[in-house]
């Protein structure tokens, strides 16, 4: 029998947590090894396959880290950047991969995944899609082409039920942006506009947020020059692509050296 890639996934009980438990089901060279959710949850000492509305699956969810994790060779983590942080500290003590595709993480926080990342795999990414990360790569190529008379401004549509702004993506892009420019982005961000704030400063990268209905997640990169513009586009339709990517990423990091990596490593599109 071939041997498969067990899997814990974090947030079990979430949109993204059950279709992770999908994808790994479906997919030929995983399995699922655990189900972790947070602290006091309804499904804690729950069997994941009937909380789920199938049968038994014999996966039994836990909000014990360690107990989450023993068997499994990775863990796929959509979660909130303080649990996040955790569950890095518990896959580097097992030496697993961690793939992270949790947003909103302040810079102190990606900050502390440098300690886990020496004795394990962290893969992170805003976004966890093929079509995205070339978007980023076009970003940063454009970006680099133009100088800052064009204005950049990422324009990102998600549903009405996600909370944080500028989404991950965004900030991704902004960062392809910002270093195709030779900038620091934290040096020439530009959002949360309101009232009199004055005539847009050159050079800097703006972010604009729209949420609505039950919008996947679309990104426009625009750039604006005087008589014309270019806008960059991606719209994703379905949230299985991100499971695909996140599989992807756990299984590419099997064998990697520890280490901090994103989905363009995965991708092979840094070399």
């Amino acid at each position: 029998m071939t041997q498969t890639t067990g899997i814990t996934i974090t947030g079990v009980s979430g949109r993204m947590g059950q279709m992770l438990v999908q994808a790994v089901a479906a997919h030929e060279a995983t399995h699922l090894a655990g189900a972790a959710e947070r602290a006091g949850h309804d499904w804690i000492g729950q069997d994941l396959g009937l909380v789920m509305g199938g049968t038994a699956s014999g996966i039994i969810v836990t909000d014990d880290a360690a107990q989450a994790m023993s068997g499994a060779q990775a863990v796929i983590d959509f979660t909130a950047p303080a649990a996040t942080i955790a569950f890095a500290q518990a896959a580097a003590e097992r030496g697993i991969v961690h793939v992270i595709g949790t947003t909103g993480m302040g810079a102190d926080q990606i900050a502390t995944l440098a300690g886990p990342a020496q004795r394990a795999v962290i893969v992170r990414a805003g976004n966890m899609s093929l079509g995205v990360n070339l978007l980023t790569l076009l970003t940063r190529k454009v970006a680099a082409a133009l100088d800052a008379d064009f204005d950049i401004e990422i324009i990102e549509y998600h549903h009405n039920r996600k909370v944080d702004a500028p989404s991950g993506t965004a900030l991704m892009l902004g960062e392809a942006a910002a270093e195709g420019r030779g900038v620091t982005l934290a040096d020439v961000t530009d959002s949360g506009r309101d009232g009199l704030t004055g005539a847009r400063k050159r050079g800097d990268i703006g972010f604009s947020a729209i949420r609505g209905g039950d919008i996947v997640g679309e990104h426009d990169v625009m750039f604006a020059g005087e008589g014309e513009r270019i806008i960059l586009r991606h719209i994703a339709s379905d949230r299985a692509l991100f499971a695909r990517g996140a599989l992807k990423a756990a299984l590419w990091g099997q064998g990697r050296a520890p280490g901090e990596y994103d989905m363009l490593d995965v991708l092979g599109l840094n070399d």
